[in-house]
C-alpha cells in the first residue's frame, strides 16, 4: 500500500502534496505552525511565499479562517503564536461538506433514506 500512496502524491495533486511540491517543502520551506486538523504550514526564507501541506486530501475549506488570513497575508501574526480572538456566538471551524456522506439533507431527502415526507401543502399531478 505504501508504493500505491507514493505513486499517487507523485502524480496527483489532492491526495497530499505533490512530489514536485514535498521536494520544495523539505529542501525551502520552515515550518511555521499546525492546526487542529494537523495541516502544516510553511514560508521560504524571506516570506514571499507561504503554503500549507494538507493532512489528508486537499481541500482548501480544511484551512480554518485564523490561518487562511495568515497565508493570504491579512495579517503576519502567526495563529500558532498569537491565536485572533474570537466572539462567544462564532461556532469552530468547518471544513465544506458538501459532496460528502455528512453533507445537509433536507427533510423529504431521498438521502435520508426512509419514506418521503408527508406534506398537505402539496398534491401531485395525476393524468386525466
Amino acid at each position: 500500500m505504501g508504493i500505491l500512496n507514493s505513486l499517487l502524491r507523485a502524480v496527483t495533486w489532492w491526495n497530499g502534496s505533490t512530489l514536485n511540491t514535498a521536494i520544495y517543502t523539505r529542501r525551502k520551506g520552515i515550518k511555521v505552525g499546525e492546526d487542529d486538523a494537523g495541516n502544516v504550514f510553511y514560508r521560504n526564507a524571506d516570506d514571499s511565499r507561504r503554503w500549507v501541506m494538507f493532512n489528508g486530501e486537499a481541500e482548501a475549506s480544511r484551512v480554518s479562517p485564523d490561518w487562511h488570513g495568515w497565508l493570504h497575508r491579512t495579517f503576519d501574526e502567526v495563529p500558532s503564536d498569537k491565536p485572533l480572538a474570537h466572539k462567544t456566538w462564532e461556532k469552530p471551524h468547518q471544513e465544506n461538506l458538501t459532496g460528502t456522506a455528512l453533507a445537509y439533507a433536507p427533510a423529504g431527502s431521498i438521502r435520508r433514506g426512509g419514506e418521503p415526507e408527508r406534506r398537505s401543502d402539496y398534491e401531485a399531478w395525476v393524468p386525466e
